[in-house]
């Protein structure tokens, strides 16, 4: 192939990648697809690396990792100082802690022992070349190294990095039409990472169902759409008092460890948590048959019951604070949507029901039960859940009608 002919084709594949930024084509198919051109243009690669920081509370950064052999690998890195990736000894980290752009490595028994594990391993695979590249997506004089780092969440940019198992490694014509390919990939995959990046964080703060209602284009104030669901009080007990006597980060680890395992358990019963209160948070249930909601609110409650007992257990064992909770089920239809300011909005739910539900929170104390459930909630289910026994009926305040309230036994 002459180089004419090779450069008509990169300039063929970054038109190609171009089109695929402004489409949003995922990243998996985007990087399969595109080492697969590359090797068309001329470029022999055998493996490709990419990374890039995740705005994700609990993943650092996300890899995407290309072999001819075995196609793509999706990897992510946590954000667990605990668990151990291997990074102190990859030449990628010597790359971002250094001033350069590039790191290249040629791969041949005569230059053995190397400096990094992994080019032994990628020897050992047939690679006879390594070069790694970094992008920083920083405008002004910052660079990707003079960013604060943290193994678990690259840096802002892209790092890549690529093995050819030509008998001669790459030439120089390989690297530079990859210096020509890294910015205008960068781009792409930067195009589809802020959309990534705006559903995770959305989804973090908001819950999976708002998030998805706000990305695809619910963001006008007020609004709203009218739905029936089941509604979760959940409030850890004391919590102002142990505010009181704990300090302030004693009490931030205390709500972690409770909350996790608590958030954990509603979404894993199909519940969205809607907003967190203090030492409380509001979750929803919605399904087509308001009974299958409540099946779904009351195995949510028993079951943060098992964890909350648990997580007392594991803070009991380490000279922890522990506390219990309190919960409540209610019934009825909401307002779901934009409520707010003109430039500040919260996608919750209000109305009567919200309303009463949290009158029904207020109940724990005053009938002495840690769970307390709406009678609408409870009744579809007494045949098949004899823990469920009714607590009388009670007034609740600013609410004129009796209600019958039940308990779990």
């Amino acid at each position: 192939m002459t180089r004419e002919t090779r450069s008509d084709q990169i300039d063929a594949l970054c038109r190609w990648i171009i089109q695929q930024g402004v489409i949003g084509t995922p990243f998996d198919a985007l990087i399969e697809a595109f080492c697969e051109r590359a090797i068309a243009a001329g470029l022999p690669l055998l493996r490709a690396n990419l990374s890039m920081r995740a705005q994700h509370p609990s993943i650092g950064a996300f890899a995407y990792r290309w072999k001819r052999t075995s196609g793509l690998l999706h990897e992510e890195y946590q954000r667990d100082p605990s668990i151990v990736y291997g990074w102190d000894a990859s030449p990628l980290k010597r790359l971002v802690e250094s001033d350069e752009t590039e790191f290249r490595h040629r791969l041949t028994p005569d230059l053995q022992p190397f400096s990094y594990p992994v080019l032994d391993e990628l020897m050992s695979q047939g690679a006879t070349d390594y070069f790694a590249q970094q992008l920083s997506f920083v405008g002004g004089p910052d660079t990707l190294a003079s960013l604060p780092f943290d193994p678990r969440a690259s840096a802002m940019g892209l790092l890549a990095s690529w093995t050819t198992d030509a008998p001669e490694g790459f030439t120089e014509a390989d690297l530079d039409d990859l210096r020509t390919l890294l910015p205008v990939l960068g781009l792409a995959l930067k195009s589809n990472a802020n959309y990534r990046m705006a559903r995770d964080l959305l989804s973090a703060y908001l819950g999976h169902d708002a998030s998805r209602r706000v990305m695809s284009g619910e963001i006008l104030r007020g609004t709203t759409e009218r739905i029936s669901a089941v509604i979760l009080m959940f409030d850890l007990s004391g919590f102002t008092r142990l505010s009181e006597t704990l300090d302030g980060n004693a009490v931030v680890d205390m709500l972690n460890a409770y909350y996790a395992p608590v958030v954990e358990v509603i979404e894993g019963h199909g519940g969205e948590v809607l907003k967190f209160l203090g030492d409380g948070l509001l979750a929803v249930f919605v399904r087509d048959d308001e009974a299958e909601a409540g099946a779904a609110a009351l195995d949510t409650v028993e079951a943060i019951r098992a964890v909350m007992a648990d997580t007392d257990a594991h803070r009991a064992g380490e000279g922890l604070t522990v506390t219990g909770c309190t919960m409540a089920l209610y019934a009825g239809e909401v307002a779901y949507g934009n409520i707010g300011g003109r430039n500040r909005l919260d996608f919750t739910v209000i109305g009567p029901a919200v309303n009463t539900a949290a009158r029904l929170s207020a109940m724990c104390a005053h009938v002495d039960q840690p769970v307390v459930i709406s009678a609408r909630v409870a009744r579809p289910h007494l045949a098949d859940r004899p823990a469920l026994v009714s607590l009388g009926q009670y007034r609740l305040r600013g609410v004129a009608e009796r209600h019958e309230l039940f308990t779990l036994d």
